[in-house]
């Protein structure tokens, strides 16, 4: 039987993860779960006094990078079913079995369609675009479910990516024609936006994208992330 290993990297999450904690014990079956694996990268908050007061979970330390962070905690999962997910993301009720079964299929790595908790038009059209299986549509907020297996394949993130790790290893499951996208939603805080301005953040998220297209290397959009993008925790 499958089970799945939850791994939530976190850095100053105290606003969302016990929300978060909360709903993924609430919404799926514990024989489906081997752990819940929280990756801090060096919280300043009371990230890790909330985890700490949740048995189920296990909390582990790593340097600060999202990448880096997913990597380590890979090394203490017992799952055959790797799932990766952001704090402020929620996924969807009976999201393990969903993930189970299309691994039973065959399907050996995917996300959930994502939509923002926002009213806001465009973030309601950005959220409807995420159903298609366009590579451009995807993002770590969908969260990604992988086996354990393709991940030793492909290789684990790249760590030379502070930003856009995700799109990176998304790329590579592209290329090797793994991916699904489960057509349940998944909620994600629209946070960054909020902090940066709306069309200000999609304007820069274009320009990474393009740059990247054009063959920029890691160290290149981080910079450029690092320059004109605030993420406020």
């Amino acid at each position: 039987m499958s089970k799945i290993s939850i791994i939530i990297p976190t850095l100053n999450e105290e606003a969302h993860i016990k929300l978060l904690l909360n709903h993924l014990l609430k919404n799926a079956e514990k024989e489906n779960i081997s752990e819940i694996i929280i990756v801090d990268g060096g919280s300043h908050d009371k990230t890790i006094e909330t985890v700490k007061s949740f048995s189920q979970t296990t909390l582990i330390r790593s340097g600060k990078g999202r990448a880096k962070q997913m990597n380590h905690g890979v090394k203490y999962a017992s799952g055959d079913i790797l799932y990766f997910l952001h704090a402020d993301s929620f996924p969807p009720k009976n999201f393990d079995q969903l993930i189970i079964n299309e691994v039973e299929k065959s399907n050996n790595a995917g996300c959930f369609k994502m939509k923002f908790n926002s009213k806001h038009w465009w973030l309601k059209l950005a959220g409807w675009f995420t159903q298609f299986s366009w590579k451009i549509g995807r993002g770590g907020d969908q969260s990604l479910f992988i086996t354990k297996l393709l991940f030793n394949k492909i290789g684990g993130f790249d760590e030379r990516y502070a930003i856009y790790e995700d799109n990176d290893f998304i790329s590579k499951l592209y290329k090797q024609k793994e991916f699904v996208v489960i057509q349940k939603w998944i909620t994600t805080s629209p946070r960054c936006y909020e902090t940066n301005g709306i069309w200000k953040l999609q304007y820069h998220y274009w320009t990474i994208h393009l740059k990247k297209w054009l063959g920029a290397d890691a160290n290149t959009l981080n910079n450029y992330y690092l320059k004109y993008i605030h993420v406020k925790k």
